[in-house]
């Protein structure tokens, strides 16, 4: 049976501030590529360079056009997948506005783009420095630009960073409310646009199996990872200034965490789905500066191996401070003081320079009440997990325990479980596309509203005050899985974190 084929977009300007950085070549226009190949953009859509660097609509398309080249054939994206006929197409759609983003003139060369249209309707895509966000926000409200008034939407997409901490994220939030409607802003999380992602939330939702017992009666703890392989690289100035904290805690892991803990809401719409994220946030316990330091560990990966490949330190890494503290793995525990989750730990983690690449969530459940197998070599089996695997290899799967083949009992764990290549053809996808295609249409699910950007602040908050008066920054070697205190944080609560990918066996 063939799925149904969403409807086309509505005809759009997108202006995509920032043109010339690597989030536009490397994941925005990839992702419009896919949404073009599958029939999903709107013939009247018009994509619209806009930065400081003097260029033209040709310069800007062979800019463009080259990367995908190059992507294509370092298979990047799992195959050669590169149309000449299908990019010729999109590449139409392509020009370039060259201006200075605090120039009033800029603006007024965009309004003129808007006028020639007959829809009217625009998205301003902020893929700049962050610093850049709040200027450019006043710039388009000044120049008229966010009216929608005359009967076209008017949208504004605003990437993470999303402050550094809760007085900049609300001053940012203050800053874009000024100019504009909630209903206008579009919070990006590019981990929410992962199928893996979207799945937790169907099936919570519509499987009556997981529903009853998805509370503190039968759950333990949940852990929620996100590993990377990868170092800082070529981001040492900025990475320097953020850390491990700010950079993944309160925008992706505390937006899986929403995904897992929050309440049914009352339909799958947006303000309902949003409404219901930003409570369980709000519900994340303040820790005291004593207790913030009691649960959470900061590492910094020093030189190691990976394989045979001898890797740096962070401290020699390109731009970063010789004698820097910044974090490069956190762990954290955290409770949800509501009905639900009384007393349920949920543990995160997050790190730099891993012995795996490994997004997760894993749902651990209470072992059984009595251990029935005594003459058996496992005399207390392991308690159950659902493992929700996000990337790479995304799929679920259930442990549980079961009888080993043979005259004795012999119980062991096996894992019962689906990956979604099995299933579904997974057509190559940065993860971009559903987010860039919802706010197209007016979707706003996926997306940030104010108070769940600022709670998620709000519950990262004592953690940056207590490490700024203080607190060991342990270092882990490149290639391993984060410092030692980091399992001691889980053994102070006799629980241990489940082995990353390849580890597992």
């Amino acid at each position: 049976m063939n799925p149904r084929k969403p409807p086309t977009a509505p005809p759009c300007t997108l202006f995509l501030f920032g043109a010339s950085g690597d989030l536009v070549k490397r994941l925005l226009m990839p992702a419009l590529y896919n949404l073009s190949r599958d029939g999903l953009l709107d013939r009247n859509l018009r994509i619209v360079g806009v930065d400081h660097n003097a260029s033209d609509r040709e310069g800007f398309v062979e800019h463009l056009y080259g990367f995908m080249r190059e992507r294509d054939q370092a298979g990047d994206c799992a195959g050669k997948c590169l149309d000449e006929k299908r990019w010729a197409r999109l590449a139409k759609c392509l020009d370039y506005q060259t201006g200075d983003f605090l120039d009033p003139e800029t603006y007024a060369a965009l309004a003129k783009r808007i006028d020639a249209t007959r829809h009217g309707n625009a998205i301003f895509y902020l893929a700049t420095a962050p610093r850049f966000f709040p200027e450019v926000a006043q710039r388009l409200g000044q120049a008229g630009l966010l009216d929608e008034s005359a009967g076209g939407f008017r949208r504004v997409v605003v990437e993470k960073p999303f402050g550094t901490d809760l007085a900049s994220a609300e001053a940012l939030n203050a800053c874009l409310l000024k100019v504009m409607g909630e209903r206008q802003i579009y919070r990006i999380d590019h981990y929410l646009g992962k199928e893996t992602v979207q799945n937790i939330l169907v099936s919570r939702f519509s499987n009556g199996l997981f529903e009853s017992f998805w509370n503190n009666h039968y759950i333990d703890h949940v852990q929620i990872t996100a590993a990377e392989t990868v170092g800082v690289e070529t981001r040492g100035a900025f990475y320097d200034s953020t850390g491990a904290l700010r950079d993944m805690v309160p925008n992706h892991l505390f937006q899986l965490l929403a995904m897992v803990a929050m309440e049914p809401p009352a339909a799958f719409a947006a303000d309902a789905v949003r409404s219901e994220k930003a409570k369980v946030i709000g519900a994340v316990r303040p820790w005291s500066p004593t207790m913030a330091l009691k649960n959470s560990v900061r590492g910094q990966y020093s030189a190691g191996k990976q394989g045979r490949k001898r890797l740096p330190g962070y401290r020699q890494e390109p731009n970063v401070a010789a004698d820097s503290q910044t974090e490069t793995y956190v762990a954290l525990k955290v409770m949800i003081d509501n009905w639900r989750w009384a007393g349920v730990p949920f543990y995160l983690r997050t790190g730099k320079r891993m012995s795996v690449r490994d997004t997760e969530i894993v749902i651990c459940f209470k072992p059984a009440p009595y251990a029935q197998f005594r003459q058996s070599a496992l005399e207390r089996p392991k308690p159950n997990f659902l493992r929700i695997q996000i990337q790479p290899d995304e799929g679920m799967a259930f442990a549980i325990q079961a009888k080993r083949p043979g005259p004795e009992v012999v119980v062991e764990n096996v894992e019962l479980g689906f990956a979604y290549k099995d299933y579904f053809n997974m057509t190559p996808a940065t993860g971009y596309e559903t987010l860039i295609y919802d706010c197209l249409t007016g979707d706003q699910t996926l997306f940030q509203r104010a108070d769940n950007i600022e709670n998620g602040w709000r519950a990262v908050q004592p953690f940056l005050q207590a490490w700024a008066k203080g607190g060991e920054v342990h270092e882990y070697p490149a290639g391993q899985d984060g410092p030692k205190a980091a399992d001691d944080l889980l053994a102070k609560d006799k629980r241990e974190w489940q082995p990353l990918g390849r580890n597992r066996s």
